[in-house]
């Protein structure tokens, strides 16, 4: 018996409900015909235009194509090319969706990037992948491995075209620290849908910051999970969606362990006809997680008319006996009262909208540990800004 299954069965010896939607049910496979083709009904894909996935979800879309994957890496890592057979691939998790498991079965090769024991990495690496061109299809697997106390920076880049779909996994090992960037910074033709697998050892720590920009559909779906006590893991996000984008980020939060550590932040601003942002933010602490400390946050800054954005945060307790659990969300414009502040004082209008925007991300772009990603996203908002006079 799975411990998910356990956790119901306990559950229900002791009288409580099941949440139908409850995230210890949710089923994952690496086999792609144990998903039904989702018709965009379900929960999981309740916000998703189908249609635009290009048949990722219901098996039409055959590889036709091959991404390029090009590393800057510091020296002391080790970069293989792996087959199919390998048996470390996998052990970060499961596929929970069917593009997940169709990613999973068709990729030929997978990259596994891993800092040795004890390593301490001299400079960020930069693993830069290309799509696979305008109408082509292409799944991958990717895998960054940090063994026992190594440290390291490891910045994935997306750029160009086509439609990729892909399983990305962080395994953390004992008392290692990481930071991760994923930057989808995607011609405008590209689709990109992505399950990122995170998963800490023993008093391991994880920085994730997903940043999308670019893209005509971007889902992007974190999970982290905890194999021992004393985890501690950051996820932070940064998203500006244009007309007719389509940006999703799906996370979720598996505390199963006692002494873990979870923070999630996203921020995202929208602007143009048809730019809709989705973010869903699932936290489940487990009966078996006691003294568990987590806290998750999404904001949304709507710049136009015609932008939607979607924010759900869900927070399931399985015991009381925990350090502190709590999420908000909120979706808005302009702050008038900060407007008519920076007004008052003499800046004019529109730049004072460029302030309350920079201001906005701030709080996010200061975690950023890599300066040139840092440099890049704010070089970007600054030209979303420019491109609709705000």
């Amino acid at each position: 018996m799975s411990v998910a299954e356990n956790n119901v069965a306990a559950s229900l010896r002791e009288g409580a409900v099941i949440p139908a939607a409850s995230r210890a049910e949710r089923f994952t496979s690496y086999d792609v015909e144990a998903f039904e083709v989702p018709r965009g009904r379900e929960e999981n894909w309740r916000f998703t235009p189908m249609k635009r996935l290009r048949g990722l979800h219901d098996g039409t879309a055959v590889a036709t194509g091959e991404i390029t994957l090009e590393a800057d890496a510091a020296p002391e890592l080790k970069i293989e090319t792996v087959g199919r057979d390998d048996e470390r691939l996998g052990v970060a998790g499961v596929p929970s969706d069917r593009i997940a498991a169709q990613a999973y079965s068709a990729f030929k090769q997978a990259t596994i990037v891993t800092v040795p024991k004890e390593t301490k990495a001299s400079k960020p690496s930069v693993l830069r992948i290309t799509g696979p061109g305008a109408d082509k299809v292409a799944y991958g697997h990717l895998q960054v491995r940090a063994e026992a106390f190594a440290e390291a920076v490891v910045v994935l880049d997306h750029v160009g075209s086509g439609t990729y779909a892909d399983n990305v996994e962080f395994v953390i090992g004992d008392s290692a620290r990481v930071t991760v960037v994923s930057v989808q910074d995607w011609a405008d033709d590209a689709v990109h849908v992505s399950e990122q697998h995170l998963k800490l050892g023993r008093d391991a720590t994880l920085k994730h910051t997903v940043v999308t920009l670019g893209g005509d559909l971007v889902r992007i779906s974190p999970t982290a999970t905890f194999a021992d006590k004393g985890g501690d893991v950051e996820m932070l996000g940064v998203y500006f969606a244009d007309a007719g984008q389509h940006q999703e980020h799906r996370l979720f939060v598996d505390h199963a362990v006692p002494n873990c550590k979870s923070r999630v932040m996203y921020k995202g601003a929208l602007q143009g006809e048809g730019a809709h942002s989705v973010w869903i933010g699932d936290v489940l602490i487990r009966a078996a997680a006691e003294a568990t400390d987590t806290y998750e946050l999404n904001r949304n800054l709507v710049l136009t008319p015609g932008a939607r954005a979607d924010s759900v945060p869900n927070l399931e307790i399985e015991t009381g006996e925990i350090e502190g659990a709590g999420h908000a969300s909120a979706t808005g414009r302009f702050d008038d009262e900060q407007l008519f502040y920076l007004q008052s004082r003499g800046i004019a209008e529109d730049a004072a909208r460029r302030l309350v925007v920079r201001g906005f991300f701030h709080e996010i772009l200061v975690k950023i540990d890599v300066p040139e990603v840092r440099e890049r996203l704010q070089a970007a908002i600054e030209a979303e800004l420019e491109a609709v006079n705000v």
